[in-house]
């Protein structure tokens, strides 16, 4: 029953994460299906971001008392709703009341959600479960995304969405029935966010996380466009590409995590460098199907570390709450998502696919040089009891 509770989590957010950037592999489909452009498009992006980032601290705050297996199931309920509500949609402005509702469910459940492993299994199988959970997050990428784009390219983006209702509706059900009553043990206040901001190192890793997530989001939310107005790639062929880009994601995933704790500057650092380096050579070397699939290969595996590692940061900066770093980790991550897809919606109507790819490269550039100018303890952090060793 224990893993099944585990197991019923890691759905929840892996259906949240693909409802989330999904409109990435169907955003023309959809933009064409009711006469918007693709920056118009975009808005499906920055929408739930936005409000996921309000979401995260008021709706935790608002929370606190009510059981958290309740709040799960509530959420899940709204996103199943979410996504029936933009398969048939009439109007555009539905599709994105949609997204405002998937923002809030995307708040609500990562952050109680990402902290359950230590109150579903034992003590000694926790960083296993934690590692189940956060095993969605690229699983999202390498099967959610392309699975869907390859059902709407083929039963239309409607169908797609009308899935995830379904999927979403699923894992209610296994919610309620594997989850145990988890009633509140150490209630997130907002007070408990303020005081983790007063924390050097919680600050720095808010602009860390500002930076990559900003450099990967303002390019990748755009990257369908790309692959078809400048590499002239196939529906079939661009699903393939995202497809590969998300088994890249998961060897970044476990290659980050693994060396993270040890070697905070090398881990931020190589993986802006190669995201630079992808993002800056796309409209060179991505006019071709060879050069474009190996980029998206490299950029996969350098962003597929930035979660688990930007989540290791908050975590080491608050040891003690952890509702409260993942509340932050959340908001902060689902904020960069929504500015990053905003900014590059209104250069990619003004400009180019190719020039959204250069700004998202030079960004990439400016975390390489922040990190190459910040004091080491900064980045690896000072060795006190705010910051544990990570355990093996």
């Amino acid at each position: 029953m224990d893993w099944l509770a585990v197991i019923s989590v890691m759905l929840g957010i892996f259906a949240i994460v693909t409802t989330e950037i999904l409109p990435i592999g169907l955003l023309t489909s959809i933009g064409s299906g009711f006469t918007v452009s693709d920056g118009m498009a975009g808005l499906m992006m920055t929408m739930p971001g936005f409000l996921a980032a309000a979401a995260a601290p008021l709706v935790t705050a608002a929370t606190a008392r009510f059981d958290r297996r309740l709040m799960l199931c509530l959420f899940m309920f709204l996103l199943a709703l979410a996504n029936f509500l933009a398969a048939a949609a009439p109007d555009y402005w539905l599709v994105l009341i949609s997204r405002i509702m998937v923002g809030i469910t995307i708040g609500g459940f990562w952050s109680i959600g990402a902290g359950l492993a230590g109150r579903l299994v034992p003590p000694a199988s926790v960083s296993r479960a934690t590692a189940v959970i956060f095993s969605a997050v690229p699983l999202g990428s390498v099967l959610g995304v392309p699975v869907g784009t390859l059902i709407g390219h083929f039963a239309g983006w409607r169908t797609a969405l009308g899935v995830m209702g379904v999927l979403a509706a699923g894992v209610l059900v296994m919610l309620f029935l594997f989850v145990p009553p988890l009633p509140p043990v150490q209630a997130t206040r907002l007070r408990s966010l303020g005081h983790m901001l007063r924390s050097a190192g919680a600050r720095f890793a808010l602009l860390l996380t500002f930076l990559m997530v900003l450099a990967h989001f303002a390019a990748y939310t755009y990257v369908t466009p790309f692959l078809e107005q400048v590499t002239h790639a196939s529906d079939r062929l661009i699903t393939t590409f995202l497809l590969l880009y998300g088994a890249a994601g998961i060897l970044g995933n476990f290659l980050g995590g693994a060396w993270v704790a040890r070697y905070p500057r090398g881990v931020f650092g190589l993986a802006a460098d190669l995201i630079a380096a992808a993002t800056l050579l796309l409209p060179v070397l991505g006019q071709g199907n060879t050069g474009a699939v190996v980029l998206l290969i490299v950029w996969g595996i350098a962003y597929g570390a930035v979660p688990v590692a930007s989540q290791t940061w908050f975590c080491k900066a608050a040891p003690h709450t952890p509702e409260a770093a993942s509340v932050l980790f959340t908001a902060s991550f689902q904020a960069t998502i929504s500015i990053g897809a905003l900014v590059e919606g209104f250069v990619l109507d003004h400009t180019s696919p190719s020039s959204v790819m250069l700004l998202g490269g030079c960004t990439a550039v400016l975390m390489v040089l922040v990190i190459g100018t910040c004091p080491a303890e900064r980045l690896t952090g000072p060795r006190s009891r705010e910051w544990p060793r990570t355990r093996k």
